[in-house]
């Protein structure tokens, strides 16, 4: 709480306000005396077997935040400690081995222990990410593509209460039937995103075994467009969807990442948090007129957001 202690008055043309004085925890003086959040704050949930945690740290601290990476089941026992931050996200890795599927047991964790912290999270304007494992679990609990997939915690003792178990996407094996570890061009759809515009061409890693996104029939598909559900697809260099490897999973209509109706929570197959220096790109020696390295694209405008709206 700020203090109600008196300041100086200062004056700005017209306009005279007083600056109160007194130090406040979280928060900074801002333009004509207004409050805002001192210093974004992002928790990086970690769990057995992640393995991008850190680089997820460093590009949200390229960004200008205060990440913290915090093992699932520290947030689990403190639920509240979630209200602390402004961003949150899943990252990349192989969450339990991958045992029983990609993303499930860290998704079934999430319904039966967390999922009624994220929603109010999410309801409080605030923002979540998934990268590559993290967005396996953001679908599996039923965080995307959102709306119709709502979940809710199990009773003590019962399975996880989630319609993933009866689910109209998922996201399963690659067609190759192997790991694909290679770059690839994204193009953002038009959607309510608050990390990326629509219509632009960016280049990221993939690295994953299962990574292809199906549907269950044509009217979850005709869903994801007309809500405009679809965050990236896959592309070539000139913008175009095509085959292997353009398309590296075989996900259907070259999807490669998905956004909730808010435009808060997205997931995505690719790796942004890998691409946060330009150093970084394969190619990086021809790389004549390119200022920002595409992964910091997401993370600086996740930051950007929340400063504009906290």
């Amino acid at each position: 709480m700020l203090s109600k202690k008196p300041g100086r008055r200062l004056s700005t043309g017209n306009k005279s306000v007083i600056l109160y004085g007194g130090k406040s925890k979280g928060l900074r003086k801002g333009f004509f005396g207004s409050t805002m959040i001192k210093k974004v704050k992002a928790i990086v949930l970690r769990a057995a077997g992640i393995n991008c945690d850190l680089e997820t740290q460093f590009a949200l601290e390229l960004a200008d935040a205060k990440a913290e990476r915090i093992h699932i089941n520290r947030l689990i026992e403190n639920k509240a400690m979630l209200s602390e931050y402004q961003i949150l996200v899943f990252p990349g890795g192989f969450s339990y081995g991958d045992d029983v599927a990609a993303g499930k047991i860290m998704a079934n964790q999430v319904v039966n222990h967390l999922i009624e912290a994220v929603r109010k999270f999410i309801d409080d304007g605030k923002l979540v990410l998934g990268f590559c494992n993290g967005f396996q679990v953001l679908v599996k609990a039923g965080l995307l593509p959102g709306s119709d997939s709502d979940v809710q915690p199990a009773a003590p003792g019962a399975a996880a209460a989630t319609q993933n178990d009866e689910k109209d996407l998922t996201i399963t094996y690659n067609d190759s039937g192997k790991y694909e570890d290679r770059w690839v061009y994204l193009q953002s759809q038009k959607t309510k995103s608050v990390f990326i515009e629509p219509d632009r061409q960016i280049y990221l890693p993939v690295a994953h075994g299962e990574g292809k996104i199906v549907v269950r029939n044509a009217e979850m598909l005709e869903k994801l467009k007309q809500n405009n559900l679809i965050a990236f697809k896959y592309v070539d260099e000139r913008g175009q969807e095509g085959p292997f490897p353009i398309n590296p999973n075989g996900s259907i209509e070259s999807i490669a990442g998905l956004v909730d109706a808010t435009g808060r929570v997205m997931g995505m197959m690719p790796h942004p948090e890998r691409f946060v220096r330009l150093t970084q790109h394969p190619r990086w020696t021809r790389l004549k007129d390119k200022t920002e390295a595409d992964g910091m694209i997401i993370f600086n405008n996740a930051v950007k957001y929340v400063k504009e709206h906290f």
